[in-house]
């Protein structure tokens, strides 16, 4: 027995492993992917470009608070744990079992009556293992795909940290853009109350009818609508913004968000070109690829089952009927055994398992395909937002300088008798629009840059 024992042992050290070893799936790239064409590298801290203490200082809030961050944490530690437990399956069970036990024998079940006792003693201590060898190497795939799972894991918790810094950062500059749009309004309203002040004097001197001073009137009313609605919009945002940041029920409730500066959109410099280390920057990408790595692993996992599982038990310790003579050499028991058990019928289980396992890894193939074709699809439609939405954003700025120049003009023809008021009032209104819509580029302008950061897997 003893022999057998090493036997199967060495047996199971040059043992093979079955199912397919993981390859990295082929991937149709653009020609350029090879080459590296970034003009600036992404940074690691990319939105210090934004030159913006304020931002800073909420990314750090938000990466030591966010609840979201803290619940990805745990699960890696939970993955962590399924690890040991997958290699756990590599060594032997091993325990200590203690037994002990009194009995009786009857007088009635012999004749004539035993002349010897009929009350023993039993006493016994015993070191016990348990070995399933990994010959077919299902524990060996099992812990591989639990390693994979852990690296899945800990590339999901990056995939949320990149999510929670673009969204921290996105609705940083929507606060600040409805900040501007709120100031624009009130320059707005002060300006259009002179004026309804203007046309009540001119009305009661009977200059002008009660047709223009209601339009004006109907304005400032408009101007003053649009105010509250746009605290109301920054209420909802600062309270996105607290959550972000993992902050308590009270702080929501009761504080606001600090703001800053932030750099000129047009002042930034942003990285060009498509990195060629896009597949292991993108943390999606590499979930993707750990999870297909993991499922490919269970396929053995699974087709193990079919073949026999070896298994190597045995005991050592002492038995006596006395505690006393528990451990003398006497009482020394042990036992080693060894058994092989061969599936041959179990309903279409086995094949089921591999047939599923199967399936699910060209499953997780596709999506990992899907995964990469919309990471680059991400890259695309960053690098042509900064081409397009910065000659949009010199398009607003300069729109708004040409309507300032021809609200001046008109103001000076309206008094003059040249135009008419409503002349006046719609260039004004232009360039109330014209304000509004130069945040809302800018805030864009802002916004894609951070899209590109994050596509790159910054």
């Amino acid at each position: 027995m003893t022999k057998l024992a090493w036997t199967l042992a060495a047996l199971a050290l040059a043992s093979c492993t079955v199912g397919p070893e993981y390859q990295r799936p082929q991937v149709d790239l653009p020609a350029e992917y090879a080459v590296a064409q970034a003009a600036t590298p992404a940074p690691e801290k990319w939105w210090a470009v934004f030159q913006d203490p304020v931002l800073d200082k909420m990314i750090d809030e938000a990466l030591a608070n966010n609840r979201d961050l803290k619940m990805a944490a745990e699960r890696i530690e939970q993955s962590r744990a399924q690890v040991m437990v997958a290699r756990s399956g590599l060594w032997p069970d091993a325990g200590v079992r203690y037994d002990g036990s009194r009995s009786r024998s009857s007088e009635k079940t012999s004749f004539p009556p035993p002349s010897d006792a009929i009350e023993a003693s039993s006493q016994r201590l015993v070191l016990t293992a348990q070995w399933e060898l990994d010959f077919w190497g299902k524990f060996r795939r099992a812990s591989e795909a639990a390693r994979a799972e852990l690296a899945a894991t800990e590339a999901g918790r990056d995939a949320i940290r990149n999510s929670l810094l673009g969204d921290v950062a996105r609705n940083y500059f929507t606060l600040l853009a409805l900040d501007r749009r709120q100031q624009a309004l009130e320059l707005t309203r002060e300006g259009r109350a002179k004026s309804l002040e203007l046309q009540k004097l001119r009305l009661d001197a009977g200059i002008v009818s009660e047709l223009e001073y209601r339009q004006v009137e109907s304005d400032l009313r408009s101007a003053i609508a649009f105010v509250p609605q746009v605290r109301q919009q920054r209420v909802i945002l600062e309270g996105a913004l607290a959550v972000l940041l993992g902050r308590s029920p009270r702080d929501i409730m009761g504080g606001t968000i600090e703001r800053g500066a932030p750099a000129d959109p047009a002042m930034v410099e942003v990285p060009a070109g498509l990195p060629s280390d896009l597949l292991l920057r993108r943390p999606d990408i590499r979930q993707a690829e750990e999870q297909l790595h993991a499922a490919n692993a269970r396929i053995g996992v699974a087709r193990a089952a079919l073949f026999p599982s070896i298994t190597l038990t045995g005991y050592y310790g002492g038995e006596s009927t006395s505690l006393s003579d528990l451990f003398s050499a006497p009482a020394r028991t042990w036992s080693l055994g060894a058994g092989i058990l061969q599936p041959l019928f179990a309903g279409g289980q086995i094949r089921g398992g591999i047939q599923f396992s199967e399936a699910r890894t060209r499953e997780l193939a596709e999506a990992y395909q899907r995964t990469i074709a919309n990471a680059f699809r991400e890259v695309r439609e960053a690098l042509h937002a900064q081409t397009n939405l910065r000659e949009a954003d010199v398009a607003q700025r300069e729109r708004v300088q040409a309507l300032e120049r021809t609200v001046e003009l008109t103001k000076l023809r309206y008094d003059n008798g040249a135009v008419s008021l409503f002349e006046y009032l719609e260039s004004d209104r232009q360039l109330l629009n014209a304000r509004i819509d130069a945040l809302d580029a800018e805030r864009a302008r802002q916004s894609a840059i951070v899209d590109l950061y994050l596509a790159l897997g910054a």
